[in-house]
C-alpha cells in the first residue's frame, strides 16, 4: 500500500512537471532540431552519395547563355550536382539587351531543368529507388542597386536606388520598400539567392587615387546601417514571398579596411570591442531575433577576405584572411547571437575563392598556385558555400578544370578522413535545410516561377522618385545662404551650361551600347519640366551641355576648344553632374583639375555641384569654389530629375549625409548627438504607470477627463520617460544614447536623485523613487542637449500629484519633429485593468472540475469506473496544477486583460488536465501490468 501511495504521487508530480513544460516553454516547435525542413534535410543527405554531398557545397560560375549537353556548366550540374550558379554581367550570362528578362528567366529555368531532368532519368529505372532526389540550385545574383557596375542586370528590371541613397532618408521604410520590389523581381525570373545587402560601416571613406566602397553602404553609423539592413531584409523576403535566401556581405565588415578586399588582402587594425561596436554591430542586428513577425534576419552570411587585428592578434604579411583562419572564425561565431544564428541553421558562404586578393595571398611570387588547397582551407574554417567564380590552378588549362580536381578533392577527403566528411555533412545538412526554407518540395513546379509575371517587371519606378526626393541633401552652404546668394532660380535668356560625367555601358559584348547616365541627360530633364513644352521659364537655346572628357580636354589643351571656352564665358549658370571617382579613367578628375589649374573661368558665375555618388571627394579649398554642393547618391533618371527641380528651386533638400565630410567638417559621430537646440519632451511612462498602479494599489484623481492626472504616494515609484529625442539632422538618435534623469528639490539646485538610462528608437525611461515629501521636478538632459519639459511633483505622505511644464525657453525644432506626447500636463492613465486574480481561481478552478467530470463521463464506454475516477482525478489535479502554477506568476508570464485573458488562462488549465488525464491512464496501464504479473 506503501508503495501505490508513492507511485500515485510520482505520477501526479510527473503531470504537474509535464504540463509545466508545455505552458512555460511550449512544444509546438523547435527551433530547428525537429523542424520539417531540418528533419527533410536529414532524410535526403541519407539517400545521397559523397560526390553528390561535395557537389552541393560548391557555388561555381560559366561564360556565356549555352547550356547545351556539351556544355560545362551542363557537366557540372548533371554529374556533379553543383550546389548553385552565379550568373554575372562580366561573364556574358545576360545577353540581348532587348530581351534581357526573358533571356534570363529561360537560362535559370534551363539550369533547373538540366537537374530535375537528370534525376527523373534515374528515378524512372525500377532499379533505383528514386524518392524525390532533384536538389534545386541555387541561382546566385548581386543586383544591390545603383545601375552598373553594382548591377548585374542594367536594363528591363526596374532600377533601384544605390544603398547610400536609402541611408540618405534616414528612413527604414524605403529599405523595406526597395528590398521588396528587388525581391519580387528577382524572384519572377527565378532567382534564389542574393549576395546582399552591404553592412559596411563606412569609416574610412575616400583617398585620393584609390578606389573606395562608395555609395554600396548605407552609411557610416552601424546602428543605422543595422537598421536599414534589417528592412531592406525583411523587404527582399517579403518581396519574394520567402522564396530568395539573402547572404549579407561583406562579413564581418570591411569599412575600415586599408585597401579594396577584392584586390589585395586588406586589414582592420581594430580591437575586438571596437569591431563589436562598428564594424559587427550591424551583422549583429541581422542575426538575432528580435521581431517574430518580421523576417529581418539574413539566411546566411559572406566572408570576406580580410585580417582584423582584434580577432587575430598581430598581423602579419603571412597572417591568413579570417575566411581561412579556423580559430578567428570560431571565436567569431561564438559571440553572442551570432551562435544561436548558426545552431539555427545560418550559413556561411566564402567569398569570391578566385579573387585577385586571394590569389596575391596564396601565390605572392605569381608563380604557382593550388586551388584545391584554397577552397579546403576555407571550407575547413567554416565556409558551407564555396563560392569560385575565376579560379585556377598553376597548369591548369581552365577554371572548370580547376573546379573538378577540387570537387574530386573533397570527395576523395570525404571517404578518406571521417571528421572531414563530418564536416560535409554539417555543412551539407545547412544548405539542404535552407532549399528546404525555399521550397517546402523539391519539384520543377516549385522551383520555376510563372512566365507570366515577367510582364510586370521593370514599370515600378515610383519609389526610386521618393527616395530620391527624400535623399538629396545640400551639403554646402546652408539653404538660407542659397536664398541670399541667389533667391531666384535661372531666369529666361540667363546661359546655363552643364558638364556631365557621362556613362555608356553594354549589358554584354556584343549588345547595344546604352547610356545610363547620359551627356545630355540633366538637360533633358530641365527642358521637360521648365522649357517650351513645360513651364516655359527658359528656351531650349539657353542650355548647352558637355562631357567630362571635353572639359578634361579644355582644361588640358584650352585653346583647342574655343567654342567651349566661349560657351563658359557667356554662362551665368555652370553645373557639373557628377559620378564616381575612378583611378583608371582620368575624365572623372576633370572638375579637380578645372579647380586646381584655372579656377578664375568660374568667377562670378553661379556654380552648382551636384555629385550622383558619394558626397566626400572635394576638399574645403574647392567647396569653397562652389556656390551650392549636393549629393543625390545615385545616377537614375529619378535622381536626375530632381537635381533639376532643385535647380529651379521648385524642391528643398530633405536628406542628410549618412557619411562624415572632412571638406565641410561634417562629423557623422557629432551629427549623430542630440540636437542642443531642442526640449526634450518628458512625461509620466502611462503603460509602466498602469502596471506599478495595479499592483501597489495606486490611484487616480477623477475630474475632467482631458486634465485626469496619475497620483502615486510618498515612497511609490514613479516611471517616466522622455519623447522621441533627435539629433543633428533631426532624426531619432541611435539607440544606446546616454540620458540622465535629474531629480531636484523646487527652487534648489542640488540633486536628490539622478538615474542614468539609454534610448531605444529614440526614447529613454526610467523609474524615480518619490523618497522625500515637497516640491520637487524632474529634468532629463543627454549631452549635448540641456533642456527638457519639466515634471512638478507635489508629494506627501497622501498623494503625490504630477504635472508637467515647458522651461521658459522656445523651442527651435519643427514642429513636426515633436512628440505627439509632448503637452503641457501629462496624459490621463486610463488603461485596460487587468484580470483579478481571485476571479480568475474561480474560474480556472471550475473550468478544471468541469473537464474532470466531461472526461468522467466521455470514458464511459471504455473504462470501468474505478479506471475512469483516476483518470479524471488525474486530469482535475493537473488543471489546478497548472491553474496555480499561472495565476501566482511562477511562469512569469505577463498580465492578462479581459475576456482574452481569461481564454489563455483556460488553454493552460486545459493543457494541464490533457496531461494528467493521459498521466492516469498510463499509471492505470501500469497496475494492470503488474496485476497481471503476480
Amino acid at each position: 500500500m506503501e508503495k501505490k501511495k508513492r507511485l500515485e504521487f510520482l505520477i501526479l508530480a510527473v503531470t504537474c512537471l509535464v504540463s509545466l513544460l508545455i505552458t512555460s516553454m511550449g512544444l509546438c516547435e523547435d527551433e530547428l532540431g525537429n523542424s520539417e525542413s531540418y528533419q527533410k534535410a536529414l532524410q535526403l543527405a541519407s539517400r545521397l552519395t559523397p560526390e553528390e554531398k561535395v557537389g552541393q557545397l560548391f557555388l561555381i560560375t560559366f561564360d556565356g547563355s549555352e547550356i547545351g549537353e556539351e556544355s560545362e556548366i551542363f557537366q557540372f550540374i548533371s554529374k556533379y550536382r553543383v550546389g548553385g550558379v552565379v550568373l554575372k554581367r562580366e561573364n556574358g550570362n545576360f545577353t540581348d539587351s532587348d530581351n534581357v528578362l526573358q533571356n534570363a528567366y529561360d537560362l535559370i529555368s534551363g539550369l533547373q531543368s538540366i537537374a530535375w531532368d537528370e534525376r527523373n532519368e534515374l528515378g524512372a529505372s525500377p532499379n533505383i529507388n528514386f524518392a524525390n532526389d532533384y536538389i534545386p540550385i541555387f541561382m546566385g545574383i548581386s543586383q544591390t542597386g545603383g545601375s552598373f557596375p553594382y548591377d548585374q542586370i542594367i536594363s528591363g528590371v526596374t532600377s533601384t536606388p544605390s544603398q547610400m541613397a536609402i541611408g540618405a532618408t534616414w528612413n527604414t521604410s524605403y529599405a523595406e520598400d526597395v528590398g521588396e520590389l528587388i525581391g519580387s523581381e528577382l524572384e519572377a525570373l527565378g532567382f534564389n539567392l542574393f549576395f546582399g545587402p552591404s553592412l559596411d560601416v563606412l569609416d574610412i571613406t575616400y583617398s585620393k587615387g584609390k578606389e573606395n566602397l562608395g555609395v554600396r553602404t548605407f552609411g557610416g553609423d552601424p546602428f543605422w546601417v543595422g537598421e536599414m539592413g534589417a528592412a531592406y531584409i525583411n523587404g527582399i523576403h517579403h518581396g519574394s514571398k520567402n522564396k530568395i535566401a539573402i547572404i549579407a556581405k561583406n562579413f564581418p565588415g570591411r569599412g575600415s579596411s586599408d585597401r579594396l578586399p577584392w584586390e589585395e588582402v586588406a586589414t582592420v587594425r581594430k580591437s575586438l570591442e571596437q569591431l563589436q561596436l562598428i564594424e559587427l554591430a550591424p551583422f549583429l542586428r541581422v542575426t538575432a531575433p528580435i521581431d517574430s513577425e518580421a523576417n529581418f534576419m539574413a539566411d546566411g552570411l559572406l566572408s570576406s577576405h580580410i585580417r582584423y587585428q582584434g580577432f587575430q592578434g598581430n598581423i602579419r604579411a603571412t597572417t591568413k584572411p579570417i575566411s581561412f583562419d579556423q580559430n578567428a572564425m570560431e571565436l567569431l561565431m561564438d559571440l553572442s547571437p551570432l551562435d544561436t544564428w548558426r545552431e539555427a541553421g545560418g550559413i556561411l558562404v566564402s567569398d569570391d575563392l578566385g579573387s585577385q586578393a586571394v590569389n596575391k595571398f596564396y601565390n605572392p611570387s605569381g608563380q604557382f598556385i593550388d586551388a584545391r588547397q584554397v577552397v579546403r582551407n576555407a571550407f575547413l574554417a567554416g565556409n558551407d558555400l564555396l563560392y569560385m567564380d575565376q579560379l585556377i590552378s598553376t597548369g591548369d588549362e581552365n577554371r572548370f578544370t580547376t573546379y573538378r580536381k577540387t570537387m574530386d578533392l573533397f570527395v576523395q577527403k570525404y571517404k578518406e578522413d571521417q571528421a572531414f566528411a563530418e564536416r560535409v555533412d554539417a555543412s551539407l545538412v545547412r544548405v539542404l535545410t535552407r532549399k528546404y526554407e525555399l521550397y517546402n518540395e523539391f519539384t520543377l513546379e516549385k522551383v520555376i516561377p510563372n512566365a507570366n509575371k515577367l510582364s510586370n517587371l521593370g514599370s515600378d519606378s515610383e519609389i526610386a522618385f521618393e527616395v530620391a526626393l527624400q535623399a538629396a541633401t545640400l551639403i554646402n552652404p546652408s539653404q538660407n545662404q542659397i536664398n541670399e546668394t541667389f533667391p531666384l532660380p535661372p531666369q529666361f535668356g540667363e546661359r546655363i551650361l552643364i558638364f556631365t560625367d557621362d556613362q555608356t555601358v553594354q549589358q554584354c559584348e556584343g549588345c547595344l551600347p546604352q547610356d545610363i547616365f547620359p551627356v545630355n541627360g540633366l538637360q533633358a530633364s530641365i527642358l521637360n519640366l521648365y522649357g517650351p513644352s513645360g513651364s516655359g521659364q527658359i528656351g531650349e537655346n539657353q542650355i548647352t551641355s558637355y562631357s567630362f572628357n571635353d572639359l578634361y580636354d579644355y582644361v588640358n589643351s584650352p585653346f583647342n576648344r574655343p567654342e567651349l571656352e566661349e560657351n563658359l564665358s557667356k554662362a551665368k549658370w555652370v553645373i557639373f553632374a557628377l559620378r564616381e571617382i575612378n583611378p583608371e579613367q582620368p575624365s572623372s578628375y576633370a572638375l579637380h583639375n578645372l579647380l586646381a589649374e584655372n579656377p578664375s573661368v568660374l568667377r562670378d558665375k553661379n556654380i552648382l555641384v551636384f555629385s550622383f555618388d558619394v558626397p566626400y571627394y572635394f576638399d574645403a579649398t574647392e567647396i569653397s569654389a562652389f556656390s551650392a554642393f549636393y549629393c543625390l547618391y545615385s545616377k537614375l533618371p529619378s535622381f536626375v530629375e530632381v537635381a533639376a527641380r532643385i535647380i529651379f528651386q521648385e524642391l528643398t533638400p530633405q536628406g542628410a549625409s549618412p557619411v562624415s565630410i572632412s571638406g565641410v567638417v561634417y562629423d557623422l559621430i557629432t551629427a549623430m548627438t542630440p540636437a542642443p537646440d531642442q526640449i526634450i519632451p518628458l512625461m509620466v511612462d502611462e503603460e509602466a504607470a498602469q502596471s506599478i498602479m495595479d499592483e501597489e494599489g495606486a490611484e487616480q484623481i477623477s475630474g475632467d477627463q482631458e486634465n485626469t492626472l496619475p497620483v502615486f504616494k510618498l515612497g511609490d515609484i514613479l516611471p517616466v520617460k522622455t519623447g522621441i529625442i533627435v539629433d543633428h539632422n533631426y532624426h531619432p538618435v541611435p539607440d544606446g544614447t546616454v540620458v540622465r534623469f535629474t531629480m531636484y528639490e523646487q527652487g534648489a539646485n542640488t540633486s536628490i536623485q539622478q538615474i542614468e538610462s539609454v534610448t531605444e528608437n529614440g526614447i529613454a525611461k526610467a523609474s524615480v523613487v518619490l523618497q522625500n515629501a515637497g516640491l520637487h521636478e524632474i529634468r532629463v538632459e543627454s549631452e549635448p542637449t540641456l533642456s527638457s519639459q519639466i515634471l512638478v511633483l507635489d508629494i506627501s505622505e497622501e498623494e503625490a500629484i504630477v504635472s508637467a511644464v515647458f522651461p521658459t525657453q522656445i523651442p527651435t525644432l519643427e514642429e513636426t519633429l515633436v512628440s505627439d506626447e509632448t503637452v503641457t500636463e501629462s496624459p490621463e492613465i486610463d488603461l485596460e485593468q487587468n484580470n483579478n486574480k481571485v476571479s480568475e481561481w474561480f474560474v480556472a478552478t471550475g473550468f478544471s472540475w468541469i473537464l474532470g467530470v466531461a472526461i468522467f463521463y466521455l470514458l464511459h464506454d471504455y473504462f470501468i469506473i474505478e479506471d475512469r475516477i483516476k483518470i479524471s482525478g488525474s486530469s482535475i489535479v493537473g488543471g489546478l496544477f497548472n491553474t496555480a502554477w499561472i495565476i501566482l506568476d511562477f511562469s512569469g508570464s505577463s498580465p492578462r486583460y479581459g475576456i482574452n485573458g481569461y481564454v489563455s488562462l483556460c488553454f493552460s488549465v486545459f493543457i494541464g488536465a490533457l496531461m494528467g488525464g493521459v498521466i492516469g491512464w498510463i499509471y492505470i496501464q501500469i497496475l494492470k501490468y503488474r496485476s497481471k504479473k503476480k
